[in-house]
């Protein structure tokens, strides 16, 4: 005999997973925008670039650069390489992992 499906419940499931996923990307944009120093520029400075890099025609060296530049970030440990100080991002990470 076939199991019945209990569909609400599946819908629940998966609307509490959406709703998981869409909190941990807003937190890890959080940690981003904090992890490049943004959090020093003022809010309006930092839409009014997010918006001019959005609305720019999509010219391939200038996305291609900033990918670079990106890569280049994650890479070398963040504001590391600029110079500034991380400060206890490390001790926060290692944290962060026991809870998942």
């Amino acid at each position: 005999m076939r199991k019945v499906r209990n569909y609400d419940q599946e819908l629940n499931a998966l609307a509490e997973r959406a709703n998981r996923l869409k909190a941990e990307k807003v937190h890890r944009l959080g940690e981003l925008v904090i992890a490049t120093g943004a959090d020093q520029v003022g809010i309006e400075a930092l839409t009014g670039g997010l918006l001019s890099i959005a609305q720019e025609p999509k010219r391939g060296a200038n996305r291609e650069a900033w990918r670079v530049a990106g890569a280049g970030f994650f890479q070398n440990g963040g504001r590391k390489a600029s110079g500034a100080p991380r400060g206890d991002r490390q001790s926060d990470d290692a944290g962060q992992a026991s809870n998942t």
